[in-house]
């Protein structure tokens, strides 16, 4: 008996729970749900808020709501961009110290750089070496006492009779052994100041200095190799061919020393003869 009046009571609470949920709202409380108000959670990040706000302002048909980033969004952005700037200067100023400190220190009693020529042979340097205009003239070298090794280098040939300086080669590649070819007979085709039969001084010097730069210890200073060029004649028949400083008379010099040799044939000839007649040798 007790138990099916619990049952009773139990149907009843439900129905009645049932009713309640499905019954409409009352005219008056239709905006209620606009007077709830959500809870301000400072730990969530901006971006649900404004996804909130915006959900909410929908609902209550107060149309297009533009969110704007919070303060600590902000606050976030300018202290990224700051930490990234700062990092930024620090890598910097990192790479700065490191390229300063990686500067070769060089011992100024040491010599400067030079070259010892490979084509021609070193050998040749006390004496010219004489190439032919219009030939292709090589030039072979090493580098000696160099600590420091240029990036580029230029070569140029002057010529002390004409003071003309011939570029070779400008900003050529730096290797354990460096070489340039000229083609003399290309140039002196198009030349505005011609090769002439004359001495020549090869020069290789640093590209990033002056040809007349102050040489320092351990650095390539202006290397020098002296050479000589000529120009060919056209070819003469030996019957046609007239000698400018050549002629068949006696020099002075010669005909000081054939007068000499006549006066002393003259002197001993009479001497011998006085010699021999005061002492009666000859009956």
């Amino acid at each position: 008996m007790r138990t099916s009046h619990l049952l009773t009571q139990c149907a009843t609470l439900i129905l009645l729970c049932s009713l309640t949920l499905a019954w409409p709202w009352p005219p008056y409380l239709e905006g209620i749900e606009n007077l709830i108000v959500m809870r301000d959670d400072s730990s969530k990040s901006s971006a649900p808020q404004t996804s909130g706000d915006s959900k909410s302002a929908s609902d209550s048909g107060s149309g297009t709501i533009t969110a704007s980033p919070t303060g600590s969004g902000s606050a976030s952005a300018s202290a990224s961009g700051s930490d990234s700037g700062s990092d930024s200067n620090k890598d910097d100023a990192s790479k700065t110290d490191k390229s300063s400190s990686e500067t070769t220190v060089i011992d100024p009693r040491l010599p400067a750089g030079g070259i010892q020529m490979v084509t021609p042979p070193a050998s040749l340097a006390a004496v010219n070496q004489y190439y032919k205009v219009g030939d292709f003239v090589t030039f072979a070298w090493n580098y000696t006492s160099l600590s420091v090794s240029p990036k580029a280098i230029d070569i140029v040939a002057t010529c002390s009779s004409n003071q003309h300086t011939y570029t070779l080669a400008m900003n050529q590649s730096v290797g354990e052994t460096n070489a340039v070819t000229w083609d003399t007979g290309a140039y002196q085709k198009t030349a505005t100041v011609p090769l002439l039969t004359e001495s020549y001084t090869l020069i290789i010097y640093d590209a990033a200095k002056e040809i007349s730069a102050t040489a320092q210890a351990g650095y390539l200073g202006q290397a020098q190799f002296p050479f000589a060029m000529y120009t060919p004649q056209p070819y003469t028949p030996l019957s046609e061919y007239t000698c400018a400083t050549c002629s068949g008379a006696l020099s002075d010099m010669e005909r000081q020393a054939l007068k000499f040799m006549l006066g002393m044939g003259v002197v001993t000839v009479l001497s011998f003869t006085w010699f021999v007649g005061g002492l009666g040798v000859i009956f």
